[in-house]
């Protein structure tokens, strides 16, 4: 065979098996080679995936300790919340200081799996997948409780696969990280519950002021239904939705074991929301924070008691209400609005800026300037008495002219000569004209207006003495009670303490300053108390109280006025239209004096 080949000729083949084991070792490398290949290849990819989900995904310690905005919590003089801004946080709580059918509530509502899976819930997944198929569209979601927590905690509201595959990544995470029970003291402490409530306690504390700690069953059950739709379900939002909620979440929980259906019928029917009696307090809480930057620049979260009296503040909108959906309606009026001021200090105790805080945010007791008509007469009569005449001094009352000016008297019979109190009473326009020019002219009345707070402008000719500069009814009501306590000017204030806890430490109070002598506020206190009891304020009466006031009335009845006081209560009622149509034979004297007279009527003595 040797020699064969030597000479040329070809090698015999070699057999059959022979030539198979020498083409096996190449089939099973190539196979082998493919799969390292894939398997790299696979695992690049697979890296790639992992490093574009989890690139920009926060610091689960930064997040776990998440910054807010320092909330404000406005309170009225009774401790009832009023106004809630900012993040709203309660005390941080452990699962051992809360019921225990409060996370038995989120569980039964949200994951009745929460024990037993782990983050992620296959089984919850294919439920809804199905459920969702069968209803033709979204009618339950697959999340878990920890998936939640994740999107809550980190994530952004996107719906994306990237985003829900992140959040599958971070609550695989978190299951790792966290024990379950710690997992529902994170979530309960950090879930929000609408109205800027942040975790239960806040949202224990504004929705029934009450501590988490001390939430009955079913109000656990409402706060563990909101997290569906804070913004919706809330009890401030829509109470009978909350109710609803709260119900579906007890049969929940009776489904699971967690309380028997007696027990979820039951607490259904004891469901009983605190009457939210500031409705439209939105006004006051406004203002009363224009400045809180300035009093308080570097502070965190605050608890501010405020001067408003709920009750007070409750009968004011509710008498607004009828006036406006009465005989306001009649009479082509639209708008209105009422303060309620303490005479010695300038605590504010109700104010009412308008028919519907939630149609209109705009203050018409503060922001809307209007002309105040008659009701400015009490400054020219203060200028005049400190220009040496005196309450019972006399003028005429006869028609008069003054250039291209003829004021007039409406309906009102010529007497000749009357009492500078008389012309208040029934707010003769020639003679506090004349009490006007014995004054001085309008420079001092103006300047008396500006001392007692009224900013104008003003016009600066007799004009002035109809009321035809502008005014706020907040400015005429503080400026009243110098009349009212003897001569000291207040100003309007809003705050008085911050709270802390339990304890309440106060704020200073604006301080009363001397504005005219108490001979002259005593004297123009009577002649005010004479046009409720003889003059055109005899609607504001009230009987068996002394009371002094001031109608005003402009031209074509597109403003009306009833500024008036009795005992430490100075009420400013102010009535027309946004646009200045004119009302129907609308003046101070009518709907405005009524209204004054039945907040009065409600009031203690």
């Amino acid at each position: 065979m040797g020699r064969a080949a030597s000479r040329g000729e070809l090698p015999e083949a070699p057999p059959p098996r022979a030539a198979g084991r020498a083409r096996a070792p190449v089939g099973w490398g190539r196979w082998l080679r493919r799969g390292i290949v894939l398997s790299i290849w696979g695992s690049i990819a697979a890296a790639v995936l992992a490093l574009s989900l989890v690139w920009d995904l926060p610091a689960p310690e930064k997040a776990l300790a998440a910054t807010r905005r320092p909330a404000l919590t406005l309170e009225a003089s009774n401790g009832q919340t009023i106004s809630t801004s900012g993040d709203l946080y309660g005390d941080t709580l452990r699962l051992r200081d809360v019921p225990r059918f409060l996370p038995a509530a989120l569980i039964s509502i949200e994951d009745r799996r929460f024990r037993s899976h782990f983050g992620v819930d296959p089984v919850g997944l294919l439920r809804a997948a199905v459920t969702n198929v069968t209803s033709g569209r979204v009618v339950q979601g697959g999340s878990t409780l920890t998936q939640q927590l994740a999107k809550n905690l980190f994530l952004s509201p996107d719906r994306s696969f990237r985003r829900k595959a992140q959040e599958v990544v971070m609550a695989l995470w978190l299951e790792h990280r966290f024990t379950k029970d710690q997992l529902l003291e994170i979530y309960l402490n950090r879930v929000y519950l609408g109205a800027g409530a942040w975790g239960v306690d806040a949202a224990a504390r504004m929705y029934f002021g009450v501590s988490a700690r001390n939430l009955t069953l079913w109000q656990a059950a409402m706060l563990m239904g909101l997290p569906k739709a804070p913004s919706r379900l809330n009890p401030r939002a829509n109470p009978e939705a909350a109710t609803r909620r709260a119900k579906e979440v007890l049969h929940a929980m009776a489904e699971t074991g967690a309380i028997t259906e007696e027990q979820a019928t039951r607490e259904g029917e004891r469901i009983s929301l605190p009457r939210q009696s500031a409705r439209n307090a939105g006004w006051f809480a406004d203002w009363a924070q224009d400045d809180l930057a300035a009093q308080f620049p570097e502070a965190g979260d605050l608890i501010l008691r405020t001067t408003l009296d709920a009750r007070v503040q409750a009968l004011a909108e509710a008498r607004l209400e009828a006036t406006l959906h009465g005989p306001g309606e009649k009479a082509g009026v639209t708008q209105g609005a009422v303060v309620v001021l303490d005479a010695t200090s300038g605590a504010v105790r109700a104010m009412v800026g308008g028919a519907s805080y939630r149609e209109s945010q705009f203050n018409r007791a503060v922001d809307a300037r209007r002309q105040p008509g008659s009701a400015f007469k009490p400054f020219v009569v203060l200028a005049a008495l400190e220009n040496g005449m005196s309450i019972d001094s006399t003028v005429s009352d006869e028609p008069l002219t003054l250039g291209n000016w003829s004021p007039g008297n409406g309906h009102w019979v010529s007497r000749g000569e009357i009492t500078v109190t008389d012309m208040l009473a029934h707010s003769i326009n020639t003679a506090a004209v004349r009490v006007l020019l014995r004054a001085g002219g309008p420079a001092p009345a103006i300047a008396v207006a500006e001392r007692l707070g009224l900013a104008g402008p003003f016009p600066r000719d007799a004009t002035v003495v109809l009321g035809t500069g502008q005014a706020s009814l907040l400015e005429l009501v503080a400026a009243y009670a110098a009349f009212a306590n003897g001569g000291l000017r207040v100003t309007p204030y809003a705050l008085s303490a911050t709270r802390e806890g339990t304890a309440l430490r106060p704020l200073p109070a604006p301080p009363p300053e001397r504005a005219m002598s108490e001979d002259d506020a005593f004297a123009i206190r009577r002649a005010l108390e004479a046009v409720v009891t003889r003059g055109t304020g005899r609607a504001a009466a009230v009987p068996g109280r002394i009371v002094g006031g001031k109608t005003g009335t402009t031209q074509d009845s597109r403003d009306a006025w009833f500024i008036g006081f009795s005992g430490r209560n100075v009420i400013g009622v102010w009535l027309g239209n946004d646009d200045g149509t004119p009302m129907d034979n609308v003046g101070g004297g009518t709907l405005p004096a009524r209204l004054f007279h039945d907040i009065l009527e409600a009031l203690p003595r």
